[in-house]
C-alpha cells in the first residue's frame, strides 16, 4: 500500500474517534493526573487539565484529517508551553503529558481500526513512526516555550528581588507595604536576625555574587553589586557575627565591613549604614574584616569628619612645626603604642629599636601636645586625634595650616573635602541594632 493510502487508513480512524474525543480527553487527564506526577500540583494545573487534554488532542485531530491546513497543534504546544511555564509546572511533566497522549491516540487509533477494518492494522505499523513524529514536535514545540517563558519570569524574578532588597538596604524598610512585598519575595520574616557585610570593590572578592537567597554555614546570603562595594543582606538563623566573618574570610582578599545584628528588615537601612562605616575603618594592609562593634572609636571619627579634623588639629596641633618625616615616626610610635596595649617593649620589637627610643619619642609626644599619655581624658583624645588623621587621610608631608594656598589653606588634620558623609537612613520604628 502506499504512503497515501496508509493516511487515509489513518484519518478513517480518526474520523470515527471524533466522537469520542471527550471521552479520550477524560482517559488522559486521569492518566496525567495519577501517579507521583499527579501529586501536589499547581492548583491552577489541576483546574484546566481536562480542557487542555481535549483541545490538545482535538488540535491532533485536525492536524491529521486535514493535512494542508497549518499546524495549529504546534502552535497550541506553544502556548502550553508557555502557560505551564507561567503556572509553575514542572517541564517533566508537560513532556510526560505528551507522551501519554501519543499512547491514548495510539491505542484509540488501534481500537478503531481493529474494530471496523482489522485487515488494515498492518499499515498502521508505518503510520506509527510518523505519529510519534508528530509528537516529537509538539513536545519541542512546548519546551521550547517553556524554556523561554521560563527565562524571562526568572530575569523579572531577579529585577524584582533586585529592587526590594536596594529599597531595604537604603533605608526604606519604613514601608509596611515593601516589607510584606520582601517576605513574600525574598522569603524572609519581617522580624528576624539579620545583618549587612560590605566588601570593598577593589578587595578581589572571590565568592558568589548570587542575587537569589542562597545558604552558607546556616546563614542566607542575598549580594548585591554597587559601584564601590558588594553588598549582602544576611539571615543570620543562629549563626552569630563571628560565623558570619568566618564565612567571609575564605572569599575576600581585600577589606571588608560588618554591622551588628539587626532584628528587624526595617532596620537594614542603619545596618548598611553602619556595615560601610566597619569597612571605612580598615586601612593598611589586608584583608581586614570589620566588625563595627569592635571598631567604635574610629567609626564614631569618620561619622563625623569636620569634627575629627578640629580634634586632631586641637590635640596633635603641637606637632605642627616639628619636620613632617619626624613628625611621622612619632606618630608611628603612638600607633605602634597603642596597638601594643601601651607595652613599650612590644613596641619596640615591632619598631625594630630599643624600648628607650620608644619612650623618650612619648615622651616628645606628650612634651609637644601637652597631654599626658597616663591621663584617660588625655589619652582618649589623643587616640581620636590620632583615627581622625589616619581615617580621613590627612597627610604628614606638609606643615598644618601650610597647605597649597599657605598659611590659610586646609590644615593636614582638617578632613578632606567632600569626606562629609550623610547620616543613617531614616529607620522604620525598628529596633536598635545589637
Amino acid at each position: 500500500m502506499t504512503a497515501d493510502a496508509d493516511g487515509a487508513i489513518l484519518r478513517k480512524a480518526v474520523l470515527r474517534m471524533e466522537d469520542r474525543l471527550p471521552e479520550l480527553a477524560d482517559r488522559l487527564a486521569a492518566e496525567i493526573l495519577s501517579g507521583e506526577d499527579g501529586r501536589d500540583r499547581p492548583e491552577a494545573v489541576i483546574g484546566d487539565m481536562w480542557e487542555v487534554c481535549h483541545t490538545g488532542l482535538g488540535h491532533g485531530f485536525e492536524a491529521i484529517l486535514e493535512p494542508g491546513g497549518g499546524r495549529a497543534d504546534l502552535d497550541w504546544a506553544r502556548r502550553l508551553g508557555e502557560r505551564r511555564a507561567r503556572q509553575g509546572e514542572p517541564l517533566e511533566h508537560v513532556l510526560r503529558g505528551y507522551r501519554l497522549a501519543g499512547r491514548v491516540f495510539w491505542e484509540a487509533v488501534v481500537e478503531a481500526v481493529g474494530r471496523h477494518d482489522p485487515e488494515h492494522i498492518p499499515a498502521l505499523v508505518r503510520q506509527a513512526t510518523r505519529t510519534w513524529d508528530t509528537i516529537d514536535q509538539q513536545s519541542d514545540a512546548a519546551a521550547d516555550a517553556y524554556h523561554r517563558t521560563e527565562f524571562a519570569l526568572a530575569r523579572r524574578s531577579e529585577e524584582r528581588v533586585h529592587a526590594i532588597v536596594d529599597a531595604l538596604l537604603d533605608g526604606q524598610g519604613a514601608d509596611g507595604g515593601l516589607l510584606g512585598t520582601a517576605t513574600t519575595v525574598l522569603g524572609l520574616p519581617v522580624n528576624g536576625r539579620y545583618a549587612v557585610a560590605m566588601v570593598r570593590a577593589d578587595g578581589g572578592f572571590t565568592g558568589d555574587v548570587d542575587p537569589r537567597p542562597r545558604e552558607t554555614g546556616g546563614m542566607r546570603f542575598l549580594w548585591r553589586m554597587r559601584a564601590d562595594a558588594q553588598v549582602a543582606l544576611v539571615a543570620l538563623g543562629a549563626a552569630g557575627l563571628d560565623d558570619l566573618v568566618g564565612a567571609l574570610a575564605p572569599c575576600t582578599r581585600g577589606h571588608a565591613g560588618v554591622s551588628p545584628v539587626a532584628e528587624s528588615l526595617a532596620d537594614l537601612g542603619t545596618a548598611r549604614w553602619l556595615a560601610e562605616l566597619a569597612l571605612r575603618t580598615c586601612h593598611g594592609p589586608g584583608p581586614q574584616i570589620a566588625r563595627l562593634d569592635r571598631r567604635l572609636p574610629d567609626a564614631l571619627v569618620l561619622s563625623q569628619p569636620r569634627l575629627a579634623g578640629r580634634l586632631g588639629e586641637v590635640a596633635l596641633g603641637g606637632l605642627e612645626n616639628v619636620d613632617p618625616a619626624y613628625r611621622e615616626v612619632l606618630l608611628g610610635t603612638l600607633d605602634t603604642w597603642l596597638d601594643c596595649g601601651g607595652s613599650a617593649a612590644r613596641a619596640a620589637e615591632r619598631l625594630f629599636c630599643h624600648r628607650n627610643t620608644v619612650l623618650n619619642r612619648l615622651r616628645k609626644i606628650e612634651q609637644l601636645t601637652r597631654r599626658r599619655l597616663a591621663r584617660p581624658a588625655d589619652l582618649v583624645e589623643l587616640v581620636l586625634a590620632l583615627s581622625a588623621v589616619r581615617l580621613h587621610g590627612a597627610g604628614t608631608d606638609a606643615a598644618p595650616g601650610a597647605g597649597p594656598s599657605g598659611p590659610s589653606g586646609p590644615s593636614v588634620f582638617t578632613a578632606p573635602p567632600g569626606t562629609h558623609r550623610a547620616g543613617p537612613p531614616a529607620r522604620g520604628g525598628g529596633r536598635p541594632l545589637r
